[in-house]
């Protein structure tokens, strides 16, 4: 089978396609046809270093496919089944092999590119509206890249609780879908701390989730009301430099946190919950899902380049 494979930590040359041997499920484990892949922002710090994995890895955390084959002691899935998984390293290949209590089945009449674009970014926006800071109707939010694959599906999520959303994205056609998505307000990047004080009068929005981190870190702050909760929960720009506790005191009490979604998916239960929801929400047509680029998987490197060059919008998969 044909895999995405990294030796050596570094930039897009770092990414190897390689052939490999078919694997072979063991106890508790299912092999995975992949039909489409995720492509996130995690794949980029994972292959650049930013996050160290042992070498040789397979890059890739999310796939959908079918299931090939099963190993002793699986009850939750069976051959023949379609599939959807996020948080296990190794999907950017033909197969994949696959803890069975990480594996959600895909609803009837859902296609593999849908749930895989909904799978990991899907869930993200959901622990962050339901569990991190649980939106209520009334309430102000500011969420940045809004035309991002998480963006849109975070606005159209905090509109299902009732709650104003304003969102950020660096140009005029990304605002544009942010609207779409029901952003009742969108602003570039640029003062957009001062807008969102104009915007709420001065009092500042109860929660900012932001996935870009370095480049809006200190805007996001002067964002927040008093006691307002800063959701750090990606790095796009890159990380945040060390600062001072004593700054969120001095901003009004805020608390700050950095979730990922394996915090948030700790059981079998929890993971079902928010699978559930989203891809029932997919398949009935009240979340929309943007897929914004697809690749081949050989040209995993021309994937990574268009993320991490803010030249694609909603989700960006490759297609083994």
């Amino acid at each position: 089978m044909k895999a995405i494979r990294v030796h050596q930590p570094g930039g897009l040359e770092a990414m190897v396609l390689e052939e490999l041997p078919i694997p072979t499920p063991g106890e508790g484990e299912a092999l995975v046809r992949l039909q489409a892949i995720g492509v996130n922002y995690i794949d980029t710090y994972k292959r650049s270093g930013l996050y160290r994995v042992p070498t040789p890895f397979t890059l890739g955390e999310e796939g959908a496919g079918v299931v090939e084959a099963v190993g002793p002691g699986v009850e939750e899935v069976r051959p023949g089944e379609k599939v959807v998984y996020c948080n296990v390293q190794g999907s950017y290949a033909e197969y994949a092999l696959v803890a069975a209590d990480k594996l959600v089945r895909v609803p009837e009449g859902l296609e593999a590119k849908q749930a895989v674009a909904g799978m990991l970014q899907g869930m993200t926006a959901h622990y962050l509206v339901h569990s991190t800071y649980p939106l209520r109707a009334g309430e102000t939010c500011l969420i940045h890249a809004g035309a991002g694959g998480v963006g849109l599906l975070l606005i159209q999520m905090a509109k299902r609780l009732g709650a104003t959303v304003i969102a950020t994205a660096s140009t005029e056609e990304k605002r544009a879908l942010a609207r779409e998505a029901g952003a009742d307000h969108t602003l570039p990047y640029e003062g957009f701390d001062q807008r969102v004080r104009e915007i709420t009068e001065g009092r500042g929005v109860d929660v900012v989730y932001d996935g870009v981190g370095q480049a809006t870190w200190e805007g996001s702050l002067n964002s927040l009301r008093i006691r307002g909760m800063l959701a750090l929960y990606g790095q796009s720009s890159g990380p945040v430099l060390p600062f001072n506790p004593q700054v969120l005191n001095q901003k009004g009490g805020l608390y700050l946190t950095r979730p990922s979604l394996w915090h948030y998916t700790q059981t079998r239960q929890e993971l079902l919950w928010r699978a559930g929801d989203v891809l029932r929400w997919i398949q009935e047509g009240s979340l929309k899902v943007r897929i914004g680029a697809e690749f081949p998987l050989e040209q995993a490197a021309l994937a990574h380049r268009a993320l991490q060059g803010r030249q694609t919008t909603g989700k960006v998969l490759l297609l083994p």
